[in-house]
């Protein structure tokens, strides 16, 4: 069995067609994409079930209101897990949830 997954990182003028990554081992196809808020976040996420992904990772920038935003997005079709930091150091020591909730 493969696994088609993706990683999802929050970064200041992240462009999910330029910065992004794929890789390929023989178990799992990892697709890794850049976004610099939640609301490119969620349309990637979406994006991403329609190409075939099994599971999702949001990087630690992803607060819970962002995470929520992203489980809501993909429609529970896939899990979503999270990497964990109560302030990111890529975020100026902020959660997501402080820079991107409106």
């Amino acid at each position: 069995m493969s696994l088609k997954a993706a990683f999802i990182f929050l970064a200041p003028q992240a462009d999910p067609s330029q910065h992004q990554a794929d890789i390929q081992t023989p178990q799992v196809t990892l697709l890794i994409r850049g976004v610099q808020n939640y609301q490119e976040a969620v349309n990637l996420a979406q994006q991403l079930v329609t190409e075939g992904v099994q599971a999702l990772e949001l990087c630690a920038g992803f607060g819970n209101i962002g995470t929520a935003k992203i489980v809501e997005a993909v429609k529970h079709k896939i899990p979503v897990g999270t990497v964990r930091f109560d302030n990111h150091p890529g975020l100026s020591g902020k959660s997501g949830d402080d820079l991107f909730n409106n």
